[in-house]
């Protein structure tokens, strides 16, 4: 039973918070666990939160201004994008527990500008040895699982990569020590933050779930309900994970205490009972093992890369989808002149070759340590002369069959598992440091609030990661079924942009499950060929489709033009809640966030200008 406190404390006046007047409060706190016999510290007043801010010195963009704040301190105390990347990610899981956290993994792209290169790191999470393909069916009917069931349950969750991502990242990169990097993350786990209204939100998204897990409903809910706008909320739980994490390092979190809790929660689920001893919800057991948690590897892998316009577009190779995909519409629209064409038109190609590059992606992409993944030609240039023949003035029918990039796979794979050196509940985030730097970071749980299951007396939700492997097969040779120590394919697409001499342009990524593609291909045909700043970039309507007879758009979209050529649509607002930062110069440098999607995000410079 989870020993966290999470309890509701109004604050009197939200605005004197905002003003930095705190207010002093006496918290209860349980005896047992993580006891402590002074007093809680204060909560943490909310950093103001902007969505632009143009500058020097360094900036950070993320989905909350707490986790924004933390990145801008270590940058503001000498550390480098990397270390701010980790301070910022670690906030976030506890600002923005829902979306990603240690719980889950991720996928960091990394710009270094002492060499100018780029390098990728995936955290992604793996399925336990035992998985096979079969893990989603169910044996009684032979049918496959409904998601909600599959997705609250043992055998949804992967073992967790992103401390190890962590690891990896700040032995090659890093200038502060974990300990360090975590100590803004326990303070407002500590001290409690100021809920907003998008905490309330996706806790009533998840509240008839969280109720049935006790050590969810005591980290997440007060007295059993969503907290309100302006509550303090407390997870002393997870600063005790974090402090232990700075002590011990990544290595406490795959061995020891805390990996035998995990792999005991996903054994058993630990769900409520009612009065007569009977579970409140039927909860499938996974089988996750100390041994799984005690094998995982953060890989280096190299980062896929295309030329558009001049610029070349780095993101990341599988088992992620994001770069493949993102590179082979870019590739293929780079045949049109979409600077001369009107929206309608531009929209039109848009939304014809991602249904071509989705087709390609479903059939193709999985897990490289499993499936051949003909990466060189998914991004040639060759193959996407032949994808994009088959655009016409009118919307084609959907699905579109997949292509052949095999008869184009005639240089070396650009993407290899390699051991580490020395879709959805997703959240991004994006730094720039004063030496250049830049870190594209998506980390994620999959769906809002992940399985919905909580470590209990560790503070944080469990991901629901495998149930990005399809449950049976959806083409033939389907490259993502499960299997023991694969990877389930991803979209996430954290993406960086360099001129012709190597110097970083741009970088952005979004949350969003299948959306994120569709949204880092707005930011980018945005910025390079509509000639948009970075904030109108993030702003403009967005649409997506992943070959399907009809495309997701967002109001502002002109669907009845596009309708006239055969198109169909589906509305989904928003689609994406991406961030980035822009090189304006050799010294000013911008950050960005969603000024309204999702209650709006934030963006910091060290060095504000005017």
């Amino acid at each position: 039973m989870s020993h966290n406190v999470a309890r509701r404390g109004r604050l009197t006046a939200v605005l004197g918070l905002l003003l930095g007047m705190v207010v002093a409060l006496v918290w209860a706190v349980p005896a047992a666990g993580h006891q402590r016999s002074e007093p809680h510290p204060r909560p943490v007043p909310p950093p103001q939160k902007v969505a632009t801010a143009t500058g020097h010195g360094g900036a950070v963009a993320t989905l909350d201004p707490y986790a924004t704040q933390a990145g801008l301190d270590v940058l503001k105390h000498g550390g480098n994008a990397v270390d701010a990347a980790v301070a910022a990610s670690a906030m976030l899981g506890v600002t923005r527990p829902y979306d990603g956290s240690i719980g889950g993994g991720g996928f960091f792209v990394i710009y270094t500008a002492k060499d100018r290169t780029v390098t990728t790191i995936d955290a992604r999470e793996t399925a336990p040895a035992a998985a096979t393909p079969e893990r989603f069916v169910d044996p009684a009917t032979g049918l496959p699982l409904a998601f909600p069931d599959a997705r609250v349950s043992g055998l949804s969750v992967g073992v967790p990569g992103l401390v190890r991502g962590w690891e990896a990242a700040l032995e090659e990169y890093g200038s502060k020590p974990l300990r360090k990097l975590l100590e803004p993350a326990h303070e407002v786990a500590e001290g409690g933050f100021v809920v907003d209204a998008e905490f309330q939100q996706r806790t009533v998204q998840n509240l008839e779930i969280f109720q049935d897990f006790p050590a969810t409903a005591e980290t997440f809910l007060v007295d059993g309900a969503a907290p309100e706008p302006g509550d303090v909320m407390r997870n002393g739980d997870l600063a005790a994970t974090y402090e232990l994490l700075g002590r011990r390092g990544a290595d406490a979190f795959y061995e020891g205490e805390l990996a035998r809790a995990i792999a005991d929660t996903v054994t058993a689920p630990p769900v409520a009972r009612d009065a007569a001893g009977v579970p409140v919800r039927a909860v499938r057991p996974g089988d996750m093992t100390v041994a799984d948690l005690a094998d995982y590897e953060a890989l280096w892998r190299e980062p896929t890369v295309v030329s558009y316009r001049g610029n070349q577009v780095f993101g990341m190779g599988p088992p992620s989808s994001g770069g493949t995909t993102t590179g082979e519409v870019l590739n293929i629209l780079e045949g049109f002149a979409m600077s001369d064409l009107p929206d309608e038109e531009v929209l039109h190609l848009l939304i014809e070759a991602e249904a071509l590059a989705w087709a390609d992606r479903n059939a193709y992409v999985g897990d490289p340590g499993f499936v051949e993944v003909p990466v060189a030609g998914l991004l040639s240039e060759e193959f996407a002369a032949t994808r994009r023949d088959r655009i016409g003035p009118t919307a084609a029918a959907k699905p579109v069959p997949a292509g052949n990039p095999q008869a184009f796979q005639d240089r070396a794979a650009l993407i290899v598992p390699a051991a580490v050196a020395g879709e959805a509940s997703t959240t991004h985030l994006t730094v720039a440091d004063k030496f250049g730097n830049v870190v594209s970071l998506t980390f994620s749980l999959e769906q809002i609030g992940g399985s919905g299951i909580t470590v209990p007396g560790y503070g944080f939700l469990l991901n629901n990661q495998l149930t990005d492997f399809n449950f049976t097969a959806a083409v033939a040779n389907d490259p993502n079924l499960p299997d023991g120590g694969k990877r389930p394919r991803s979209s996430m697409s954290p993406t960086i942009v360099l001129d012709d001499r190597d110097r970083p342009v741009t970088a952005f990524g979004s949350p969003g499950g299948p959306r994120i593609i569709g949204t880092v291909l707005h930011l980018a045909i945005n910025q390079v060929d509509r000639g948009m700043t970075l904030p109108d970039a993030i702003a403009a309507p967005r649409l997506m489709n992943q070959n399907g007879a009809n495309t997701f758009y967002e109001p502002g979209i002109p669907i009845e033009a596009l309708a006239r050529r055969g198109h169909a649509f589906t509305l989904m607002n928003p689609i994406g809640n991406a961030n980035g930062v822009r090189f304006l110069d050799r010294k000013t440098v911008q950050a960005a966030a969603e000024p309204e999607r999702a209650h709006g995000g934030s963006a910091g410079v060290l060095r504000p200008v005017r």
